[in-house]
C-alpha cells in the first residue's frame, strides 16, 4: 500500500485498520488483509444510491485500486453505488472473494465476480492460515424502517474474529444500518467487542433517515459497549446530513471514551 501507510499509525499488536474514506477501509489482521465497502470515486463524481436517487462525492479518497496491498477479501455491507462503486466494479479482480449479502452476491456475480460468499444473517464463514483463523459472521442491518425499508437493498453488519491462539479479537463493521431491535443479540451473542467501525452521516432522502446520526450512534455504542469505535460513512456525499461533531459531541456527553477519530490516509494500530 505505497500511498496508504501514513504516520502516525503502524501495526499494533493484532494489525491495523487504514481508512479510505466513506466506508472504505484496509484491515490487516495477522497474516489477513480485507477491503471493505470499495469506494473509489473521486469528488465531484456522482453515484447512484437507489430509487433514482444521486449524491455527489465531496471529497477524494485517500488511495486508488492501485495502490491497495493483496487482499484476502472484500466486505461488502450492501450493493449502493457509494459502497461498491464502478471504479470497484470495474477494477478489482473477478476472483477476489467479496462476503456479502444474497442480494448482493447474486448481483455482483452477474458482473463476473467468480467467488462471491453470500452470507445470510447469523451465518460465518472461516479463513485459515496457518494457525491463524478469521470468521466472518453476518449481523443483522436495516437501512431504514418502516415500509421504506422495503424499498432499499438489504444490509448486513459483520463481526470479524481474529485467531491466532488466546480469545478472539472482535471487529464490528455497523453497516449502513438504523439502531433497531435485533442489534442486541449481537452482545449475547459475541460477548466483548474490541473495535466497533460505525456508519454515520445521518443520511436523509427526502427527509427519511437511511443511516444513523450522531444520537443513533452513541446509541449504538452504548448498547454493544466496544472497548474501541471508529465512525465513519459521514461528511462524504450530499446525502449526507449529520456531521460527525454531532456523534463526537453526544459520545462526549455519554462519556464514551472509547472514541477514535481516524482520518482519511490514516492508520489506527490496533
Amino acid at each position: 500500500m505505497t500511498a496508504g501507510d501514513p504516520q502516525p499509525g503502524g501495526e499494533g499488536a493484532h494489525g491495523s485498520l487504514f481508512f479510505v474514506g466513506n466506508a472504505t477501509t484496509v484491515l490487516r489482521l495477522g497474516p489477513f488483509t480485507l477491503l471493505t465497502d470499495p469506494n473509489f470515486l473521486h469528488r465531484g463524481q456522482w453515484t447512484h444510491i437507489g430509487q433514482g436517487i444521486v449524491s455527489r462525492r465531496l471529497v477524494d479518497p485517500a488511495l486508488g485500486i492501485a495502490d491497495l496491498p493483496d487482499l484476502d477479501g472484500v466486505v461488502l455491507s450492501h450493493l449502493h453505488g457509494d459502497h461498491f462503486d464502478r471504479v470497484a466494479s470495474r477494477e478489482l479482480g473477478r476472483d477476489l472473494p467479496v462476503f456479502t449479502t444474497p442480494h448482493a452476491a447474486k448481483r455482483l456475480s452477474r458482473r463476473g465476480f467468480r467467488e462471491t460468499a453470500p452470507l445470510r444473517t447469523w451465518e460465518t464463514t472461516t479463513l485459515s492460515r496457518g494457525t491463524a483463523t478469521l470468521t466472518i459472521t453476518s449481523l443483522p442491518g436495516r437501512h431504514a424502517l418502516g415500509l421504506v425499508g422495503h424499498l432499499l437493498p438489504p444490509v448486513m453488519g459483520t463481526m470479524l474474529e481474529y485467531r491466532a491462539g488466546g480469545r478472539p479479537f472482535r471487529i464490528y463493521l455497523s453497516g449502513d444500518t438504523l439502531v433497531h431491535p435485533s442489534l442486541s443479540e449481537i452482545r449475547t451473542r459475541f460477548g466483548d467487542i474490541d473495535l466497533a467501525v460505525v456508519h454515520l452521516g445521518g443520511t436523509k432522502v427526502l427527509g427519511v433517515l437511511l443511516t444513523m446520526d450522531g444520537v443513533q450512534g452513541a446509541d449504538l455504542v452504548e448498547l454493544l459497549a466496544p472497548r474501541t469505535t471508529v465512525p465513519v460513512h459521514y461528511e462524504e456525499y450530499t446525502v449526507m446530513k449529520s456531521p460527525l461533531s454531532d456523534f463526537t459531541a453526544e459520545a462526549a456527553r455519554r462519556q464514551e471514551r472509547g472514541v477514535r477519530v481516524v482520518r482519511r490516509g490514516e492508520t489506527l494500530p490496533i
